[in-house]
């Protein structure tokens, strides 16, 4: 009898072991760490304190960077939209058209880039194509959804501004804050201009409504990130994504610290204050030791003074306009106070968070993105040694970083040795130029015909000016919001210069030269 009880005893100690085994595999979503990206908008290389920058513009920042790691080789593409689709695929922006952001098809001088025309509707009226992120991607929200995560985003979206589908909710997230177009007036919440319209349209909503609110929307967005993360349980993951709007412009009225420094400077410190409080929640409601937390930015500055010692500015391919501040801090994970040298790319994010969620990140496309969980713990080097930045088909030059040279059109650059990209070798190294440009036209040859995306023909903005972005948000527009519309509309310009728009014109050849901030 004891020989019998002992057995049964061991082989149930056997399958309690083995259930525990099995139960940490699986890694339940109360064990799985949180996911907070923060994504800061047309913030240069140079403007952190930790990069040489003004120290009293970024003390959060500064913080946040000792307290976690520095990535001294993370890339972005080159302007917004395109960066956040492959943030949100684990794909290069060029395979579903992402290079081309949604307003681009409003603009004649972008449109020429690709041999159209300005579309016009039923009624003669010139309008957008529409354009957005292709519904059949499955996004990181998706992905982290389907790993048990509560997903919100809580800022910028600019995949797409109008049919249901493209809207943030209709993409993987839970909860639905801010604004979907591409950069608001800071305290009234309007998109200067709907190209082509030139006129004012309303853009700030949660879960996809209309929203009447009054403040700065940087303050109100670390708002809404922390009273979010106040309500989260313990025993489910989330993943929130920050996407702020600032410093992009326009830069209008900056609600502190105009006495001290000039508009870009006080967003800037805005900004800063807004990412501190966002940290000082997580650590607040005790998430801090369970939390990734990532700050990235999305394509450099406007200024080359901006993005020193690098070359170039957003919306080219220079180290200026692709090479972007980063920090991130996981407590028992990433090493404070360390600088981590290894190569990445935003495609990365999204397999990466997969396999801190114990998710699979693959959907029914091939991703360009590596999973780096372990590079960016330091458990082993980045396995990354190329990245695409545009194909032929893009507004802007073809570019690929190939180990450490880098083809941007005609010109080779190596950036170990000449990271400011002052010296073109091309001539020096012909066999080099040729195996890139070959493999860059290859690659162009995967990006599909324009008509899958846009539709045969396109689907186009209706009405050509709406109140309000979102189809359905515009079909009963409140009273309040065609108000405020109204009395932004009618302190704008009715006319302008021939040959003159409200927008920047396409980039020419390598460079893209911006007037005041941007719009």
């Amino acid at each position: 009898m004891p020989r019998v009880r002992g057995a049964v005893i061991a082989a149930a100690l056997s399958l309690f072991l083995l259930s525990n085994r099995t139960t940490a595999t699986a890694q339940p979503a109360s064990q799985k760490p949180n996911i907070v990206l923060i994504l800061t908008d047309d913030m240069g290389w140079a403007d952190p304190g930790f990069h040489g920058g003004n120290p009293d513009l970024t003390p959060n920042l500064d913080r946040l960077a000792k307290q976690g790691a520095r990535f001294s080789q993370f890339y972005a593409h080159s302007v917004c939209a395109p960066t956040r689709s492959a943030l949100m695929t684990g794909r290069y922006a060029f395979r579903n058209w992402m290079d081309w952001r949604s307003e681009d098809f409003g603009k004649p001088s972008y449109l020429a880039k690709l041999g159209l025309q300005l579309a016009h509707d039923q009624h003669g009226e010139p309008t957008r194509m529409l354009h957005a992120l292709d519904t059949n991607e499955r996004t990181v929200a998706e992905v982290l959804q389907d790993a048990g995560y509560f997903t919100a985003i809580l800022g910028k979206w600019h995949l797409g501004e109008w049919l249901p589908e493209h809207l943030p909710m209709g993409q993987g997230f839970d909860h639905q804050y801010g604004h979907y177009a591409w950069g608001i007036d800071y305290n009234n919440y309007t998109i200067p201009h709907n190209a082509p319209a030139r006129f004012a349209v309303y853009d700030w909503h949660r879960n996809q409504k209309p929203l009447d609110e009054q403040g700065y929307s940087t303050d109100l967005i670390a708002n809404e990130a922390v009273r979010l993360i106040a309500a989260q349980p313990k025993n489910r993951p989330f993943f929130l994504y920050v996407p702020f709007n600032a410093i992009h412009g326009p830069l209008e009225e900056i609600p502190r610290y105009l006495d001290q420094y000039d508009k870009r400077s006080a967003a800037l410190r805005c900004l800063d204050d807004a990412i501190g409080r966002i940290v000082g929640a997580i650590d607040q409601y005790g998430f801090a030791d369970d939390t990734l937390l990532l700050v990235v930015n999305d394509n450099g500055g406007l200024r080359e003074e901006f993005n020193k010692p690098y070359r170039g500015t957003k919306n080219t391919t220079f180290e200026g306009g692709v090479r972007v501040p980063c920090v991130m801090r996981w407590p028992g994970k990433i090493e404070p106070g360390t600088t981590n040298d290894g190569m990445m790319h935003v495609v990365d994010v999204l397999p990466t968070f997969a396999a801190i969620a114990g998710e699979s990140p693959t959907g029914s496309r091939p991703l360009d993105g590596m999973d780096m969980s372990d590079v960016i713990t330091g458990e082993r080097p980045s396995p990354r040694s190329e990245i695409i930045f545009e194909v032929e088909g893009s507004v802007r030059l073809p570019t690929i970083r190939s180990g450490k040279y880098k083809l941007m059109g005609d010109a080779l650059y190596d950036i170990e040795r000449d990271p400011s990209e002052a010296t073109d070798i091309a001539a020096k190294h012909p066999g080099i130029v040729n195996r890139l440009k070959k493999q860059l036209t290859e690659v162009g040859k995967e990006r599909p015909p324009l008509a899958t995306v846009i539709g045969d023909p396109p689907v186009l903005m209706e009405p050509p000016l709406p109140y309000v972005y979102g189809q359905r948000e515009n079909e009963q527009v409140p009273t309040w919001l065609k108000r405020r519309v109204d009395a932004v509309r009618a302190k704008q310009p009715t006319s302008w210069p021939k040959g003159q728009t409200p927008w920047p014109q396409a980039p020419s050849g390598a460079t893209i030269d911006y007037k005041g901030d941007g719009r």
